[in-house]
């Protein structure tokens, strides 16, 4: 009889209903970290698909699943290099984005759609040889720089590497001050990094030891000056754009009164610019 009764219990606990399931997301992923560096700005890594495989500054499309139960996807260049066993993206808060908006607010544990199809122009294939590499970014757009930074092959390629990167304000430069700070102890590539970068970080509102737009301080030959370079030309630079539109455009021109041309996965010349940028309507 008491194993009769037992059976009993156990059966109705089995049968209770459970908890209705989550449902899962197409091409999900999981969070595994959230910050928030400011009101504007956060970051977060999420699981990598086991069968995802990109280079170093490249994008892939993510997102969530819109109210109408489509997929809302946008283009996010992915943070960290290569080898990293998760992908992380870096991103802006936009009150009313169809996206941000929504996305800012992601916890560990959730998932995100991600579509593991990565491409991108801000790659090293899409560069001639040179000596010296420039990284030029605006907010979030340090994100492919972030994991270029990070990638042995940015160090093992040139002998300088710049990295110029122009926020409104001192708050928003954080993320990528970390991230370079780290690189020297880094357990792969400190060795490789040594004294070869040169951080270059302005704020264009909120005063700041380094101030001014990227396009008038290499115009000026103010970062010139300041880091004790010779000015850019065609032989030794190579660089990278990633920013808004408007800077994407400017930038362009004043490399190319520097005697440098655009290139291309396709047709590698001395510089590159990624058009793929998320910007402020997100």
């Amino acid at each position: 009889m008491a194993g009769m009764i037992l059976m009993t219990e156990a059966t109705l606990m089995t049968e209770a209903s459970p908890a209705p399931a989550k449902p899962h997301l197409p091409d999900a992923q999981t969070v595994t970290q959230v910050t928030h560096w400011t009101d504007r700005l956060f970051s977060f890594r999420v699981t990598r698909p086991a069968s995802l495989r990109f280079r170093s500054g490249e994008f892939v499309m993510i997102g969530l699943m819109g109210d109408n139960g489509k997929p809302l996807l946008r283009a996010y260049s992915i943070a960290s290099p290569a080898w990293d066993e998760e992908l992380e993206f870096y991103s802006i808060k936009v009150p009313d984005g169809p996206l941000t908006s929504r996305l800012q607010h992601i916890k560990v544990g959730d998932e995100i759609i991600l579509r593991p199809k990565p491409v991108g122009t801000l790659v090293h294939d899409a560069l001639l040889p040179g000596s010296r590499l420039w990284f030029l970014a605006t907010g979030t757009g340090f994100a492919p720089f972030a994991s270029l930074l990070r990638e042995p092959e940015t160090w093992e390629k040139y002998g300088q590497v710049i990295m110029m990167h122009t926020c409104r304000e001192v708050a928003e430069l954080e993320y990528g001050r970390k991230l370079v700070e780290s690189l020297k102890d880094d357990p792969l590539i400190g060795e490789l990094v040594g004294d070869k970068l040169h951080y270059y970080p302005t704020t264009t509102r909120e005063a700041s030891p380094l101030m001014g737009r990227i396009t008038d301080n290499l115009t000026s030959g103010k970062v010139f000056a300041d880091l004790g370079l010779s000015p850019m030309n065609p032989e030794e630079d190579r660089a990278m754009v990633c920013g808004s539109l408007a800077f994407n455009h400017d930038v362009k021109a004043v490399l190319e009164k520097f005697g440098l041309h655009e290139g291309a996965n396709s047709e590698p010349l001395e510089f590159v610019v990624e058009k793929a940028f998320v910007g402020d309507g997100i």
